[in-house]
């Protein structure tokens, strides 16, 4: 069975909607009083819900509380994106949380919306996704469990992703193996405490405890990216050697190709004459495992 795509038109979808969530509301409605599927409405803030695949999952209380005391003064300037959900007789929120929030916290009862009649959630998942990084509104963890959730969820591969969000290959995976850090290096990642730079150099320390030990020094004495890739390089460099030695180009290449192509880490334990070994398969959540499962299946049938 070939591989799934995004999906027939998600380009087209992508673009229009783009369009259109970054007019204000009379703009909104002739923009698309012509389009099929799409309408702009006044709607209650109490028949919407958000996003079941938004990305974001820290919202700064402090900047949500001054966007709601702007709404309140001079109201809101675009309206929020959203798909109605008529098994729910709710709309989900395809694009604004953050301004949805704000209206809910200035105390009105209605927003102005624009309105898909139907979107797949492949189609709700993309949109919400890619928002938000070409918005550059995610932090490093956030938009690598973006990443994975639609890698998992519809079988993209990284090289389909990054076409549809506008980044390399190498960008997507880079951003992928952070979700190898601890959960303690994450929430740093997450809370900006550390920055992409700063967990990528923690990633070129293999051994865990040294890699925690690390994490406390950067912290501890406030170290810039140049400085914790150098600690990192000392570290690193005798158990590369070692790695080198130990491992076949043949299947340090079979790991990386493998790792592209599921989106986890991968790793290969054989012996020199590379006949008998094991094959581990990492995953960080019971959902994942099931994600990872559902993705072998679909490549076997």
């Amino acid at each position: 069975m070939a591989r799934q795509a995004l999906g027939k038109g998600l380009d087209a979808l992508i673009k229009q909607t783009q369009e259109v969530a970054h007019l204000n509301v009379e703009e909104a409605v002739q923009a698309v009083q012509n389009t099929p599927g799409m309408s702009v409405q006044k709607i209650e803030v109490n028949k919407i819900v958000p996003n079941r695949f938004q990305p974001r999952r820290v919202f700064d209380e402090e900047k949500l509380q001054e966007l709601a005391t702007s709404i309140k003064e001079h109201g809101l300037t675009q309206p929020i994106v959203v798909v109605y959900d008529a098994s729910l007789d709710k709309y989900e929120i395809v694009v604004g949380e953050r301004r949805f929030r704000a209206t809910k916290l200035a105390g009105l009862t209605e927003i102005d919306a624009i309105v898909h009649k139907h979107l797949d959630d492949q189609q709700l998942c993309a949109l919400a996704l890619i928002e938000n990084i070409q918005r550059e509104d995610l932090n490093p963890i956030e938009t690598a469990l973006g990443y994975r959730n639609l890698m998992n969820k519809f079988f993209i591969s990284q090289t389909d992703l990054a076409a549809y969000c506008g980044k390399s290959k190498a960008a997507i995976s880079n951003a992928l193996r952070l979700l190898e850090l601890s959960d303690e290096i994450q929430q740093a990642l997450q809370e900006g405490t550390l920055s992409e730079g700063h967990g990528r150099a923690l990633l070129m320390v293999g051994d865990e405890q040294k890699r925690s030990e690390l994490f406390k020094r950067m912290n501890h004495h406030k170290m810039s990216v140049r400085q914790a890739e150098g600690a990192a390089r000392a570290l690193a460099l005798p158990q590369k050697k070692t790695a080198k030695a130990a491992k076949p180009v043949e299947v340090a290449a079979f790991e990386n190709d493998l790792q592209a192509a599921l989106g986890t880490k991968v790793e290969v334990k054989c012996g020199k004459d590379l006949k008998k070994g094991m094959l581990i398969i990492h995953y960080h959540t019971l959902d994942e495992l099931d994600n990872l499962a559902s993705r072998l299946k679909h490549k076997m049938l």
